[in-house]
């Protein structure tokens, strides 16, 4: 057996076009770097107190000094009324998000699944401060502004979420009671729902994370909730109020997720 191989000679890519356009792209991008930092005005405004002095001011205070204390009552109210606005833009969304879901899945709605899709990418395109800027001007400051701009903005995500797991289930469970003479509302109660329920409310909660988040900025628009304090205490530097603040969001943000992450794992 002869074992002697011709070995061919192996030719190394011509890689010079790929590092000219490397060059150009690095020596554009550098020269945009350059043309902002030139163009922007950096004139910071000075401040009185030194940086570790508003660190101070900010995290260790609020914890030490027992004067502050008397604050912490309002600040929680003010959270839970951003929770109750997450919580009441997401049952909006999570209810009208099922039939835009339904409508944007391709093996639903067919070759009509583009309009949802149209409307689902229509709605994610605009930030939820836009719409609670929209919704103050047109119902006014307050928590019903910050819930219609949650709701509104949770419907193009979690729509988008519910298309994708609608696309994703077992047709032949469908087909099967169509075939045993179902009606078309009995294949969707018996064979779509059951497979999409449990996912549906794992997102709805993951959601709810989200909007607590959003509800805790929509308030410097003037939506309600913590976000309005917050904007006040940080234009006059009054940093202990900002420190109490920030403390107060950050041990109900966290609660929130660990409570929604274990829920979600008993769902999915």
């Amino acid at each position: 057996m002869n074992n002697n191989t011709t070995k061919l000679p192996v030719q190394k890519p011509k890689n010079t076009k790929l590092r000219i356009r490397f060059l150009l792209v690095l020596l554009f991008l550098s020269g945009l770097y350059i043309v902002a930092l030139i163009s922007t005005d950096f004139d910071v405004r000075a401040s009185s107190a030194s940086s570790l002095e508003t660190l101070k001011r900010m995290f260790i205070d609020p914890i030490i000094d027992p004067s502050l204390y008397s604050e912490y009552p309002m600040y929680i109210g003010y959270m839970l009324e951003t929770i109750a606005i997450a919580y009441a833009g997401l049952s909006i969304a999570a209810i009208l998000a099922i039939p835009v879901g339904f409508l944007a899945a391709r093996n639903m709605a067919k070759k009509y699944s583009y309009i949802g899709k149209a409307i689902l990418n229509a709605i994610r395109a605009i930030p939820e401060l836009i719409f609670a800027i929209i919704f103050v001007a047109a119902v006014g400051m307050g928590p019903y502004a910050g819930v219609l701009a949650i709701s509104i903005n949770s419907i193009g995500m979690l729509g988008k979420l519910y298309a994708e797991v609608i696309e994703s289930i077992d047709m032949q469970k469908v087909d099967a009671i169509k075939a045993s003479g179902g009606n078309r509302i009995q294949a969707m109660w018996y064979g779509v729902l059951p497979q999409v329920l449990p996912e549906f409310s794992s997102y709805a909660i993951y959601r709810f994370e989200i909007d607590v988040r959003a509800s805790t900025v929509l308030g410097i628009v003037g939506a309600g909730g913590i976000g309005a304090p917050l904007l006040l205490a940080t234009n006059q530097r009054n940093w202990e109020d900002v420190g109490m603040i920030l403390i107060v969001v950050i041990i109900f943000v966290s609660l929130i997720d660990y409570i929604s992450g274990y829920i979600r794992k008993r769902i999915v």
